[in-house]
């Protein structure tokens, strides 16, 4: 098991999923079902999933979740561009975003090969 509050990761993810939540309080009231909701929910993933694999017994269970969390991201930054290509977002705003989004990405590819190194150890 793994401390969350040492794993930065976590800490930015949680601050992403904020931003999202606000950012998403500012579209289209007909997007409450569609973006604002599958938005909210891969910003909340990602942290989770970092959460439950840090709560899981092995090391391989943690990649399993890491890789989940990473697939999140790919999928909150694809829901932005379609936000920029609506016009509900303009870019400077979403690329602030895309930007956090990228550098957990890193995080989290550095955090599984580090996971893999101990593995094969």
């Amino acid at each position: 098991m793994h401390k969350l509050n040492d794993l930065q990761v976590w800490v930015k993810s949680r601050k992403v999923a904020k931003e999202i939540y606000l950012l998403t309080g500012k579209l289209p009231n007909e997007e409450k079902f569609g973006l604002t909701s599958q938005m909210r929910r891969a910003a909340v993933s990602i942290a989770s999933n970092i959460a439950e694999g840090a709560g899981r017994n092995s090391d391989k269970e943690f990649i399993q979740f890491l890789a989940i969390a990473f697939g999140s991201s790919y999928e909150l930054k694809t829901q932005l561009f379609i936000c920029i290509d609506l016009n509900f977002l303009d870019e400077e705003s979403a690329n602030e975003i895309i930007t956090a989004l990228e550098e957990i990405e890193k995080m989290i590819w550095g955090l599984q090969q580090s996971i893999q190194k101990r593995l094969k150890a």
